[in-house]
């Protein structure tokens, strides 16, 4: 059994779609970002950075004590290697998912939240910031939408680096992006989420949120304020 800490976001689906895909079982304890439940000393030991997500795996490979994982991109990889899926063993291919990964995780993933942030949540409207990670976020939409110009998934079959770029990849209307910009983005966009495991893995916690509801003042202060006593 694996523990999964997680609340419905970008970083949280990426985890509940890869489990879904292979079939682990999980129990989910929710982290409600909203209200600093990521600060409490209990999830502090498991993930030092006081973000979600987070994983215990109760049944490591070679037995022993639990493992506690955070970083969504070291979860991916940790999970790949435990049941030998969406990560190929040979060299080459392991590292063209790899570096795809972490192109997710130092790009699109931070710009995509920069983005997201000056247009939609921060107090002030700044052109400039809006304007820099827009055009940032926009940039690489085109380095996605060139590299599957002539392979059907990032790395070429479907892998961890998807189900990283995703949850990311999928907000792009909210940035005022159309997919019908980038063509081999839109056709990759449209087969990821016609996957079974991907519609479950999105639906895990949509009880938690309410999207409709504007973000309140105490969200605001723990995701964008709040330092930790």
């Amino acid at each position: 059994m694996i523990d999964l800490y997680y609340w419905p976001t970008p970083n949280g689906w990426k985890i509940s779609m890869m489990l879904e895909e292979t079939g682990l079982p999980y129990k989910l304890i929710p982290i409600n970002i909203g209200r600093g439940e990521q600060f409490k000393p209990e999830f502090l030991a498991i993930s030092p950075n006081n973000r979600m997500p987070a994983i215990v795996d109760h049944d490591p490979a070679g037995g022993g004590a639990p493992i506690s994982v955070f970083e969504s991109g070291a979860i991916l990889l940790y999970l790949a290697e435990k049941t030998g899926q969406f990560l190929p063993s040979d060299l080459r291919g392991r590292y063209e998912v790899t570096q795809w990964l972490m192109w997710q995780m130092g790009g699109l993933g931070p710009m995509s939240g920069q983005a997201g942030h000056f247009n939609l949540y921060a107090p002030e409207k700044i052109p400039y910031a809006i304007e820099r990670y827009t055009k940032e976020v926009r940039r690489l939409y085109g380095v996605m939408d060139k590299r599957l110009a002539d392979r059907p998934f990032l790395a070429g079959e479907y892998s961890i680096a998807d189900m990283a770029s995703y949850p990311w990849a999928m907000a792009h209307e909210r940035f005022g992006v159309s997919a019908d910009e980038y063509p081999n983005f839109k056709r990759w966009l449209e087969a990821v989420r016609a996957r079974p495991a991907v519609v479950r893995g999105l639906a895990v916690g949509e009880e938690l949120r309410n999207p409709t509801q504007p973000m309140d003042d105490e969200a605001k202060k723990w995701l964008f304020g709040k330092k930790p006593e």
